[in-house]
């Protein structure tokens, strides 16, 4: 068998348990600093006017007016009713988007990280961060879009722009089925 020595423990100082939490605690705050700086970067969005109903997926294309400035005031874009696909844009537009709602007006701070890092782009200069004044008006999905657009396409071709022989379809060179000039008299030449 082995033999445990045993060490008594000295008794502490008057004054020094203190000092012990206080090393702690220190320690403590310095390990949740470096754990913050490792998070990652965030978007701000901030309401200016509250929308209604559903928010935007980063697969949708979204109807915006929006401003955006430098950190000194500078407006370096803006636009009105410009369909934006998110995942298309920037990932903290996108990242902002999606927590938005349709009729709703906010304000957004994108930190450099997610806008353009470490590249100067047009006015904007490397590691800026930017801020956007961003309405959103709408949203829609792509299936959605797309639906549209052939809806589009059939009414065209049924109203003359369509195919070829189509009914009511012009023929190229102004004819009309038939070999008719709209405004000529007799077959065209």
């Amino acid at each position: 068998m082995t033999e445990i020595t045993r060490v008594p423990l000295q008794p502490i100082e008057k004054g020094s348990l203190g000092k012990i939490w206080l090393g702690v605690a220190a320690i403590a705050l310095a390990a949740g600093g470096v754990a913050y700086a490792a998070l990652p970067p965030q978007v701000h969005v901030k309401t200016l006017t509250a929308g209604t109903g559903e928010s935007p997926t980063v697969a949708d294309v979204v109807l915006i007016n929006y401003k955006g400035t430098l950190p000194d005031g500078k407006v370096f874009d803006q636009a009105q009713q410009v369909p934006m696909a998110l995942n298309e844009v920037i990932p903290g537009f996108s990242k902002a988007l999606v927590k938005m709602q349709r009729g709703g007006k906010y304000d957004v701070e994108i930190p450099a990280k997610l806008a353009y890092g470490d590249k100067a782009v047009g006015q904007i200069p490397a590691n800026t961060d930017l801020n956007f004044e961003i309405e959103l008006l709408d949203f829609k999905s792509r299936a959605e879009i797309e639906q549209q657009q052939r809806l589009m396409q059939q009414l065209q071709q049924m109203q003359g722009g369509g195919a070829p022989g189509a009914p009511g379809a012009a023929i190229p060179g102004g004819a009309l089925p038939g070999g008719v000039v709209p405004g000529a008299e007799g077959p065209a030449r």
